[in-house]
């Protein structure tokens, strides 16, 4: 069934699984982040945070995202809209701001400490809500804060991902990685299922085929939905005829899936992580290659694609391979 799909048939498919409307109301969904500490960091991390936007002028709706508290009147941090809080200051500052008294909040609390001569460090993953974990940089500045302290605002921001970017220009790439995660974690479990299927007795045989067609549709929309939620992140308005000229990155990806499904009919049993590792990493280039092309205005060359490509597969198959694992045992 999946040979026999046209391309027109195979568009219309993708494009009936595309909600564009769902993006659109993503683009406006309310955050905060509540900012403390050390007037001049907190001015400083404002500017970083908001630098970016079109023409310089910074939309009001984007500035009342970042909020100056007081931390001494904690009852009044309670908000359905905050997300985090950040507190900046000199090492010597977090010693000495209480910062368990913001804990009524039930926020997560990141302590930012400004120190020029101390290496950058940080926690593995982001304080759970009512606690702090300190965060070492050097400067405040978009190159100093991409390393640990983006990431982990953005882990506390989910389901409002696309938003915080819109408003926030220097955390779109970070929120466009991601957005790339999930997208290529869910091909991996849709390509995975529909390996198995292919592979069990009696249902691979009514199944596979029906099973192998729904992937490519299934994984084709998925990566068409990651593409317009890079492009609203980058402050554009989601639209399926711009998304349509970048098909050649997803083309790639369609290619890999393709040969991946031939490849699995000679190695039955490898061919089930071999599925899952390609629909994974031809999902990470169309992420990565969407998101080159709005940072630098012009798509990634084959080469950086390939080398994107050959970094994720080793990274999925190894994934794939211990999820096969699991399900055996089961």
């Amino acid at each position: 069934m999946a040979a026999t799909l046209g391309a027109g048939d195979l568009l219309r498919l993708v494009r009936s699984g595309i909600d564009v409307r769902a993006v659109r109301a993503r683009t406006r969904k309310p955050f905060r982040f509540l900012l403390c500490g050390d007037p001049a960091y907190v001015a400083a991390f404002r500017a970083t945070l908001l630098a970016g936007h079109d023409d310089g002028i910074v939309p009001v709706e984007a500035a009342a995202t970042l909020e100056t508290i007081d931390p001494g009147r904690p009852a009044e941090l309670v908000t359905n809209e905050a997300r985090c809080i950040v507190f900046l200051g000199q090492r010597g500052d977090i010693a000495g701001a209480q910062l368990s008294a913001l804990a009524i909040a039930r926020l997560p609390i990141l302590a930012i400490a400004v120190d020029e001569t101390a290496q950058p460090s940080g926690p593995p993953s982001p304080p759970g809500r009512g606690t702090w974990a300190e965060y070492v940089v050097g400067s405040i500045s978009r190159e100093a804060l991409v390393g640990r302290v983006f990431p982990h605002m953005i882990e506390c921001c989910k389901g409002v991902e696309i938003a915080v970017a819109r408003n926030l220009p220097a955390m779109r790439e970070t929120v466009a990685a991601k957005l790339t995660r999930d997208a290529a974690n869910n091909a991996l479990k849709v390509a995975l299922a529909s390996a198995i299927v292919d592979h069990v007795p009696v249902f691979g045989i009514v199944l596979g085929a029906l099973a192998s067609a729904g992937d490519t549709v299934a994984i084709t929309a998925l990566q068409m939905m990651l593409m317009l939620h890079i492009e609203s992140a980058y402050g554009k308005d989601p639209d399926l005829g711009r998304a349509w000229q970048l098909l050649p990155v997803v083309g790639g990806g369609l290619g890999w899936r393709m040969l991946a499904r031939e490849l699995s009919g000679f190695i039955p049993v490898a061919g089930i992580a071999i599925k899952g590792a390609i629909a994974y990493a031809g999902t990470i280039v169309v992420g990565e290659g969407v998101t080159f092309y709005y940072e630098h205005g012009r798509h990634m060359s084959g080469n950086q694609a390939s080398a994107i490509y050959e970094r994720t597969k080793t990274d999925a198959l190894a994934f794939a391979r211990e999820f096969i694992e699991r399900f055996r045992k089961r």
